[in-house]
């Protein structure tokens, strides 16, 4: 990097056998043992910096094309020797507070390696591989990661964060299927992280964030699924406003098996309510459990048995960048009537209309993994989400989007209990980071992240705080 041209040392770095990059970074370099480092005004820049969140996008002094952990340790290596902020990113989706003007962001795009062990059953993922890479990778297994309900999500931070998939009910949440990592550190050391090494970190790092350095792989049990029963099902809120009550009173029904959501949203200028359903079983189960929904006849019914790589048409949400804001909250039970409020005050017209959803919780989402991790709050049976989308530079309208959403959590105070990670997108505020954990767990991550990042470093997509 051509502001600071010192050579990278070896900051109170721990041995690791592959820790031996010890390299000065330069200018759009090709040299292959050395990392890509990008300056504004190249188009590698813009390129390698660029997030699916259009709202906002990282404007570091410089940019890391990392390929290897080796790379990343030298860039933090360097960065931590000028004291420069580090950031990291994959795909930008949860981005909400990024650099600007100053600092390092390391892009592990370019480390979207995924090796399947079928006999282990597990998978090894490269901190730039999105879920559509696993997913692929799994399924010549007949196997499936717990994956979300978008595919084009980096698989790696969207596990730190907790992970909460299509398959949640059933099997937990995807951190509690984590069986290691390797981790770069603030000050530039390699770590193995496991149940017995680094234990302390294993815990912090399956749920807790990007709070104590750049996850480069991270290795997690897959599931035995080959096939699922997977749609929606779209009722058009004007003509069976019902759906919304019955499909509450439907998930206190549903065995772990069935994982399913609610969203409204606008199509075609109709406020329509889409059910998502994921059921791990056979077509005919399916049916039978569905009955009482399709009995208000859907305006659009496609639930079906699909292979697990078709996994995205459950949700079908749209995998092209754009701009938003999400929050959300965790709810112990629902009110009925405050929701239907809360999905009317959303409706296309508004003058900040959000899309709503609802995701059912529970299950095996409310048993702790045998090895503990940092996932809090799970007692919650429901998640309730509001997205904001907005126009890239039109801060008003952001500003409209977190005003009716901070309105919207404030009327569940009763039964909220928390919030998630994962759906907090584009609010860098406090207020939220403060709910993701309860207070025992806050306080370890805390410590814990002042004992890796004594300098405060590291700028993760949500700050524990």
């Amino acid at each position: 990097m051509r502001t600071h041209d010192l050579p990278v040392r070896r900051v109170g770095a721990r041995t690791h056998p592959r820790s031996r990059k010890v390299l000065a970074m330069s200018a759009n370099t090709t040299d292959a043992a050395s990392p890509v480092a990008y300056h504004p005004g190249s188009a590698e820049y813009d390129e390698h910096r660029a997030a699916f969140q259009l709202r906002e996008q990282h404007r570091p002094a410089h940019v890391v094309a990392a390929r290897d952990a080796d790379d990343v340790v030298a860039a933090v290596r360097h960065a931590a020797e000028a004291s420069m902020p580090i950031a990291v990113q994959a795909t930008g989706h949860g981005l909400a507070d990024p650099l600007a003007g100053e600092g390092v962001l390391v892009s592990t795009r370019r480390m979207d390696n995924v090796q399947v062990d079928p006999g282990a059953g597990t998978a090894r993922v490269g901190a730039g591989a999105r879920w559509r890479d696993v997913i692929e990778a799994a399924a010549r297994y007949d196997l499936a990661p717990l994956s979300g309900s978008m595919p084009g999500v980096g698989a790696v931070s969207y596990t730190l964060g907790g992970g909460i998939g299509l398959m949640a009910r059933r099997y937990g949440f995807a951190a509690d299927h984590v069986t290691r990592l390797e981790l770069v550190t603030a000050d530039g050391s390699l770590l193995t992280v496991s149940e017995h090494e680094e234990p302390d970190l294993f815990w912090a790092l399956r749920g807790g964030g990007g709070s104590f350095g750049i996850v480069t792989e991270l290795e997690m049990a897959l599931m035995p699924v080959a096939r699922l029963v997977g749609g929606g099902l779209l009722f058009d809120l004007g003509e069976t406003p019902e759906v919304v009550s019955t499909w509450l009173h439907w998930t206190a029904t549903m065995p772990p098996e069935m994982t399913s959501a609610m969203t409204t949203l606008e199509i075609s200028k109709r406020h329509m309510a889409h059910v998502q359903i994921a059921y791990l079983g056979s077509a005919a189960e399916a049916d039978e459990l569905v009955a009482p929904l399709r009995a208000l006849k859907p305006a659009h019914d496609a639930l079906r048995e699909i292979p697990y790589r078709q996994s995205d048409t459950v949700f079908s949400e749209p995998d092209q960048p754009h701009a938003y804001v999400a929050d959300n909250v965790l709810l112990q039970s629902i009110d009925e009537e405050r929701l239907r409020d809360a999905i009317t005050a959303s409706a296309p017209g508004r003058s900040a209309p959000s899309i709503i959803s609802v995701r059912h919780l529970g299950g095996a989402l409310s048993t702790p993994p045998a090895v503990p991790n940092a996932v809090s709050h799970r007692e919650a049976m429901y998640l309730l989400c509001a997205v904001g989308v907005v126009a890239p530079t039109t801060k008003l309208n952001a500003a409209s989007a977190r005003a009716q959403q901070d309105e919207l959590f404030a009327g569940w105070s009763g039964t909220a209990v928390g919030s998630s990670p994962n759906f907090t997108l584009g609010r860098p505020d406090r207020r939220a980071a403060a709910e993701l954990f309860d207070a025992e767990r806050r306080d370890r991550l805390l410590r814990l992240a002042r004992k890796y990042d004594p300098a405060g470093l590291l700028h993760p997509s949500f700050v524990i705080a």
